[in-house]
């Protein structure tokens, strides 16, 4: 029996998705495989609420994000970061000997409009990378806030990471302004890992021709012009089996679940476990800025003196087929995760929370 997965990634991939990742392999010249990216590329603009360039890339959703600090950095880039995976973009950004500084929040805290607008009023900087749903934090960045802040500087390029939130929050990409929007499949999209997504508008593309050495691979801007050259092709051979069960996956958002419904679901499932974890525990993040798509919780139990051993209620759930995170970085074993992401519902989240009260009971 498959193990029901709530952790932030990778999450629960239903069996008709499954099945899809079996079809025969095609040739990714082909019309077929043009057809298949650019029924993709279509659905995906409706999900993100975009018509900017949708760019896949056979790669984790890091692989983008260094992609996009590479490419699109000409002069320097200020980098946010509430938590582990902030500081990757900007360890991202040092590895490849681009100009850059961070700027990191206190953890469980957001990045602020104030903190961006205080950066950016230097002149320093012609991109902003930040991170929109930070899983080891349980935090969800203000970015309709920030998206304000972000209109006083026109000129520069602001990248975001919804990694773990594409699909499961709604994210108006070109009413915030946002110019790179990253995203991978195993998240809320509820795929296999493998592949990253990002939408690219014109401006970002534009700013990749002042930038020399962007790599190849991961240039962003190579990627674009071999769509428009190819019709719709990948400039590396491409994970076709994934692509199936995208296509497959995003059509049923659409057509099926309705995106809206899909948000209004994520909305309920992080309610559902806010409410038990004020119960039993105390959720860790600043309240205001909550994610849609998992919830951090301290691993202290309501009125108790010790800590819940992760490893062992693990263990304890691995019996009813179920796990969920430990702590991230520098909460490790301070706090336990629970995501709530792609295809769970609410019973899945009863069944789990329900599973760790049983483990409490044995304390």
């Amino acid at each position: 029996m498959a193990i029901k997965l709530f952790i932030p990634g990778p999450t629960v991939v239903t069996e008709d998705i499954l099945k899809e990742l079996s079809l025969p392999m095609i040739g990714h010249r082909t019309k077929k495989a043009s057809e298949i990216q650019k029924r993709i590329s279509d659905n995906l603009q409706k999900i993100l609420f975009t018509e900017n360039r949708i760019l896949l890339s056979t790669s984790s959703g890091s692989g983008l994000m260094e992609g996009a600090i590479r490419s699109c950095t000409a002069k320097r880039a200020a980098v946010f970061s509430i938590g582990a995976f902030g500081d990757k973009w900007f360890k991202m950004a040092k590895t490849n000997g681009i100009p850059a500084d961070k700027f990191s929040s206190v953890m469980g805290e957001p990045t602020t409009p104030e903190m961006v607008d205080e950066a950016l009023s230097t002149g320093k900087y012609d991109l902003v990378t930040v991170t929109h749903n930070e899983t080891s934090s349980g935090i969800q960045n203000p970015v309709e806030e920030i998206a304000e802040v972000m209109k006083k500087y026109p000129d520069v390029i602001w990248c975001v990471d919804a990694v773990s939130s594409a699909a499961g929050s709604k994210i108006e990409t070109d009413k915030l302004g946002i110019d790179v929007l990253i995203t991978s499949t195993q998240k809320a999209l509820a795929l296999p890992p493998g592949m990253a997504i990002c939408a690219m508008s014109k401006k970002a593309y534009e700013r990749t021709a002042e930038v020399e050495n962007r790599g190849l691979y991961f240039d962003l801007r190579t990627i674009w012009d071999f769509i428009d050259k190819k019709n719709y092709q990948y400039t590396s051979t491409p994970c076709l089996s994934i692509m199936y069960a995208m296509d497959k996956q995003l059509q049923h958002i659409i057509n099926e679940e309705g995106i809206e419904n899909r948000f209004a679901r994520h909305e309920a499932m992080a309610e559902y476990t806010r409410a038990w974890a004020d119960e039993h525990f105390r959720v860790y993040p600043n309240r205001k800025y909550l994610s849609k798509t998992l919830t951090v919780i301290d691993s202290h139990p309501k009125g108790k003196d010790w800590m819940v051993d992760v490893k062992e209620l693990n263990a304890f759930l691995a019996e009813r087929n179920m796990t969920l995170g430990n702590g991230y970085g520098d909460l490790k074993d301070k706090t336990f995760r629970i995501a709530h992401m792609g295809e769970l519902t609410i019973d899945d989240l009863k069944e789990v929370t329900s599973a760790v009260e049983d483990y409490l009971k044995t304390k």
